[in-house]
């Protein structure tokens, strides 16, 4: 595990014409740890992370990268540094099969047809390195795929290309409860592996479940960031709904958080 974030964002402020969406946010994660972010709906939890994946344009604040501060233009620059999103509709062409999904955009040439070949042993080393037995074939079309088989394609995918942060948004929002424990054991696994890993999620089993660390965002400010073991549910609970919890959250006046 490192000793400083490989990602640290300080003072994130985002807005949308006249309507400010992120205030002054900071937000950091780390090698080896899953970082659950939660908040409740509008809390800007999209808008963060399309901030971090350079979909969104950061308005004001620093952005640093294995302590390092860099500028993030596009989700190239953020795939470069080694930034991966996993977002929830997967982004998966049913029609294609798992390795042609894994490297969609990205594909391997020997010459001027495709490396079919290194590809497929490229994803099964991927996904034998995750311990991914849920899937039969390499060759199965996504389209045949279950829920929890296509997410765990998605996720691979997020990790085939050397990543060191990889976020995953409401990975197990739509899976009944096996796909789910699946899912789970899968993103411990990638943390266990040394990645950074960012959990977004709605419910508290999860989070509680796989996270080392929580952030919990209220109406765009950071309320929160702290470690699992050091909160309870209920108090991350009033922290999504209320901004505060006790001596912990949003101080009153100042937005700061504690």
């Amino acid at each position: 595990m490192s000793q400083g974030p490989v990602l640290e964002l300080r003072g994130i402020n985002k807005s949308f014409g006249a309507v400010q969406v992120l205030h002054d946010v900071a937000f950091s994660v780390y090698s080896g740890e899953v970082t659950a972010l939660v908040g409740d709906n509008g809390a800007g939890k999209s808008t963060l992370v399309k901030c971090i994946g350079g979909i969104h344009p950061i308005d004001a604040g620093d952005y640093f990268f294995e302590g390092e501060k860099v500028h993030v233009s596009g989700p190239r620059d953020a795939a470069d540094l080694g930034v991966e999103i996993v977002y929830q509709d997967l982004a998966l062409c049913d029609n294609l099969d798992i390795v042609q999904n894994m490297f969609l955009g990205r594909e391997r040439k020997s010459g001027l047809v495709l490396d079919e070949a290194t590809m497929e042993e490229m994803a099964a080393k991927t996904l034998d390195g995750l311990s991914v037995r849920t899937v039969t074939s390499l060759r199965q079309y996504v389209a045949s795929l279950s829920g929890g088989q296509r997410q765990t394609v998605a996720i691979a995918k997020a990790v085939l290309w050397n990543s060191k942060v990889v976020i995953l948004d409401e990975p197990t929002a739509a899976l009944g409860v096996a796909q789910t424990a699946q899912v789970l054991e899968l993103v411990r696994r990638l943390a266990d592996n040394g990645l950074a890993v960012v959990l977004i999620s709605h419910n508290m089993n999860d989070v509680f479940a796989v996270s080392d660390r929580i952030a919990a965002l209220y109406l765009g400010r950071m309320a929160a960031q702290v470690k699992t073991s050091e909160v309870t549910h209920s108090q991350v609970v009033e922290l999504i709904t209320a901004g505060r919890s006790g001596e912990l959250g949003i101080k009153n006046g100042n937005g700061a958080a504690s």
